[in-house]
């Protein structure tokens, strides 16, 4: 059993505030979005650390052509360290420009496992969501836009030198954001502990994780600024659910949000919370005990392990209508995109590590199910 997360974690309240002293580059960059711009939550950022170049133009799904570009400036600006701030998709995209910084090439060519030959630049993740989990793994999601295909660029020197993971960084997110980056969150949890891959480090996360959000988000998606300890059980269980899925992967969850993402861009917390209780409905009999165990912990008393599991996939149904996620129909999906959607996911590499063995064959019934919704 193995498990590996070096990064350096500052958790809580107000750890914003500590910025200056926790981070001592001399020629920082700042990656995030314009959104977070706009909320004014670089600004913070800025305050403290003093003017630097911020590039605010990464999309909701990073894509590999605003990757490269930024990538040409960094290697003119010669940054010694890469700051992420934002949801996933800042994240991600500081991690491969904090890779490219120091590497040749487009990121296309960095797909698939430890394919640098330079350690990337130190990274520092600030989640401003609490979806994530990017500022505790080692892999960056990029769009190749060619391909219109999510990839995974992967390796431990990806794991973000230092993360600063504040609470009080999503008390201003509008409540479509909580419910949609918390199923996200709740997704990596549940995923984790269902994958093949996992351990019992990992399935400690993930109970963990699982528990926090089911106990959290709800309060937190009717008032988030005034429920702050609900707050921070939120961003506290997104966290340990990176931790979870960091080392145990997820499953088919993703290989279909991923697929869906690429393709229609449709953002990555809102496909997952989407098809997580039809990927559990159809994984069930592959792991039914492990599903049971996992309703247990949350309060679901029932009498046979089948029974647990059923009621658990029924509970995540039922939040995520409380919640107000879009249903797959929502996204005028034409069927006759499934036979493209079902082969992307069979190609995504946490296909794999699903708990039932599935084919293109497999995925199309789990969209048609998904379609019925």
């Amino acid at each position: 059993m193995q498990y590996h997360m070096p990064s350096r974690l500052y958790f809580g309240p107000g750890q914003i505030q500590t910025l200056s002293t926790v981070i001592a580059a001399k020629n920082p960059v700042l990656v995030t979005d314009k959104g977070v711009v706009r909320a004014g939550l670089a600004g913070q950022v800025l305050d403290q650390l003093g003017n630097m170049p911020v590039y605010d133009s990464i999309e909701a799904n990073p894509k590999s052509d605003t990757i490269n570009k930024i990538a040409a400036d960094l290697r003119r600006q010669k940054p010694d360290l890469v700051i992420g701030l934002g949801g996933g998709s800042p994240l991600d995209a500081g991690k491969a420009l904090s890779l490219l910084a120091t590497n040749p090439g487009n990121i296309q060519d960095y797909e698939g496992k430890e394919k640098y030959t330079v350690d990337p630049l130190p990274f520092a993740a600030i989640p401003t969501t609490c979806g994530t989990g990017s500022e505790v793994t080692w892999v960056s999601v990029i769009t190749d836009v060619a391909r219109r295909f999510k990839m995974s660029i992967k390796g431990p020197k990806l794991y973000p030198a230092v993360s600063i993971v504040d609470p009080d960084l999503i008390a201003t997110l509008p409540a479509p954001m909580i419910a949609a980056t918390g199923l996200d969150a709740l997704t990596h949890a549940v995923e984790a502990y269902l994958a093949k891959p996992a351990t019992l480090i990992t399935d400690t996360h993930a109970v963990k994780a699982v528990g926090l959000i089911l106990g959290s988000i709800e309060k937190a998606f009717a008032d988030i600024q005034g429920n702050a300890r609900q707050r921070e059980d939120l961003m506290y269980g997104s966290m340990v659910a990176g931790l979870a899925f960091g080392n145990a992967d997820v499953t088919a969850v993703h290989c279909i949000s991923e697929s869906i993402g690429a393709l229609y861009d449709i953002p990555h917390g809102v496909a997952n919370a989407m098809f997580l209780p039809h990927v559990l409905d159809y994984n069930r009999p592959a792991c039914t005990r492990k599903m049971a165990a996992l309703a247990r912990t949350t309060g679901i008393d029932a009498g046979s392990d089948d029974q647990a599991a059923k009621m658990f996939i029924r509970k995540i149904k039922d939040l995520s209508r409380a919640l107000d996620i879009p249903t797959f129909p929502d996204l005028n999906i034409g069927s006759d995109q499934f036979a493209l959607i079902a082969e992307m996911s069979f190609q995504n590499n946490s296909n794999a590590s699903n708990p039932r063995d599935l084919g293109p064959a497999d995925y199309r019934n789990i969209l048609e199910a998904a379609l019925g919704a």
